[in-house]
């Protein structure tokens, strides 16, 4: 046997012979501690799935503002275009800034130091130490890093709301100072006393993705605003109403696309899990009621007006979305679709109210679709879902709404006060993107009044084509 082995390996050395044993030794201890050290147990991988899918859910919602960015450019005029991006643009940065500074801490701040009602954690964000911020975190749901950054996405998107409704007159500068003091204190503060645990959640109210905490809080906000700034000019004639329409359908379309993907992170995200039952019905009811919703816009649109109207269904589609968005966890298909298509039919009614009746200027319907279908969203938990009051549901309605415009007529008036709001007629007539930022979005084309609207040529020169 000896002779049959060298004659494959040859007559080993003292070196060889060392390095046989070294590695048969290696093997020993290799095996003995891979039984000994444990692999990755279920809690784990849980652990891991969680993250992962909240941390996708994440950068589906930051995508959402590229769809409130294109939707509300294209529902405005041309000729202030720059000054709408620049707007959103902004607002995120400012969101995801001032939520680290002081926005989670207050949203969250664990202990309410009056009452139930506000609670401060400090300033700045700090994860705990070791496995308190990670798998301990959270009862093990998912790390302090990934809770933030979840969050955060979410805190622009209510002063995002109040940039459609006041577009195309307010000061740059005044808009963004509101915006930030609306993010940082007033959305997280209302939204502690539901999410963070506060004297609503003790009543038993329930939001799911924020109907009501996202965006009626954000409805509410644009409601103050826009009759603070009053309407465009040329709106409202002595000869009646005038239609001053967007200019550019496509972008608003491609908009409403952007906002109903990134809905799917937004409610479906919400489940803090990455439980695949629940995520999936988010998922289907989400779909369903935003499909309601432009079914219901559409018939009732073509109805009232006669003809098949695109931008209403782009709304029907959003206000679907928005009204499931406090109960997509708890409604049953069929009634999701319920929901979206009285959320499609509410849209329409609650634009022509505002438009004709009211006379409240609102460009982009955000007042009709963020609020008004925020509050049926947040009362529908009450009527389709067994387990919830609706009594608590509208005092909860009741209490964000009068939060709300308080805090939003005290800021709006304040800056009306020591800096103006809105921009000169000369610079609203030639548009806010030459009266603010000195510079065109469609520097290639001549823009030319038409009844209160623009449209545009191409221009070369002196030369118009």
């Amino acid at each position: 046997m000896k002779d049959f082995l060298y004659g494959f390996i040859g007559k080993p050395t003292k070196a060889t012979t060392f390095t046989i044993l070294s590695l048969l030794l290696l093997g020993t201890f290799s095996t003995f501690a891979q039984e000994e050290a444990p692999g990755p147990t279920v809690a784990d991988a849980i652990f891991t799935a969680n993250n992962i899918w909240m941390l996708v859910a994440t950068f589906l919602v930051f995508i959402m503002h590229l769809g409130f960015a294109s939707l509300e450019s294209g529902l405005t005029r041309a000729k202030n275009t720059t000054n709408i991006l620049f707007k959103n643009v902004s607002i995120i940065s400012i969101g995801i800034l001032t939520y680290a500074i002081v926005g989670f801490n207050l949203m969250y701040p664990g202990d309410f130091s009056i009452g139930q009602y506000f609670g401060f954690a400090g300033f700045g964000i700090a994860a705990p130490e070791g496995a308190a911020g990670l798998i301990a975190y959270a009862d093990g749901g998912y790390t302090y890093w990934t809770d933030f950054i979840f969050q955060a996405m979410f805190a622009a998107t209510a002063a995002t709301i109040v940039s459609g409704a006041v577009a195309e007159r307010i000061k740059l500068s005044s808009f963004l100072v509101f915006a930030t003091i609306f993010v940082a204190i007033v959305y997280t503060v209302a939204g502690s006393w539901k999410w963070g645990g506060g004297w609503l959640d003790a009543m038993g109210f329930y939001d799911f993705a924020g109907s009501t905490l996202v965006h009626s809080v954000g409805g509410w906000g644009a409601l103050v605003g826009a009759i603070i700034l009053g309407p465009r000019l040329g709106k409202y004639t002595k000869s009646g109403l005038k239609p001053i329409p967007g200019h550019s359908m496509p972008l608003a379309a491609i908009g409403m696309f952007l906002l109903w993907f990134g809905w799917y992170g937004f409610n479906g995200g919400s489940v803090l899990s990455a439980d695949p039952e629940l995520i999936s019905l988010v998922f289907v009811t989400t779909s369903l009621a935003a499909a309601a919703g432009i079914i219901g816009a559409m018939v009732l649109s073509w109805i009232v007006t006669k003809k098949p109207d695109l931008s209403m269904i782009l709304n029907g589609s959003l206000a679907g979305l928005v009204g499931i968005t406090a109960g997509a966890d708890v409604m049953t298909p069929m009634n999701s679709v319920i929901i979206g298509l009285i959320a499609g039919l509410i849209v329409v009614g609650s634009v022509i109210f505002f438009d004709k009746i009211a006379k409240i200027d609102d460009p982009v319907g955000a007042i009709s679709v963020h609020l008004v279908c925020g509050i049926w969203g947040t009362l529908a938990v009450g009527i389709f879902a067994a387990d919830f009051s609706f009594i608590t549901q509208l005092i909860g309605v009741l209490a964000y709404g009068v939060f709300t415009v308080v805090c939003a007529l005290i800021l709006f008036l304040t800056i009306k006060l020591i800096m103006g709001l809105r921009v000169s007629q000369e610079e609203e007539y030639a548009g806010l993107d030459l009266g603010e930022h000195g510079m065109e979005a469609y520097p290639d084309f001549q823009q030319i009044a038409e009844s209160g609207g623009s449209t545009m040529t191409m221009y070369s020169g002196s030369d118009e084509y």
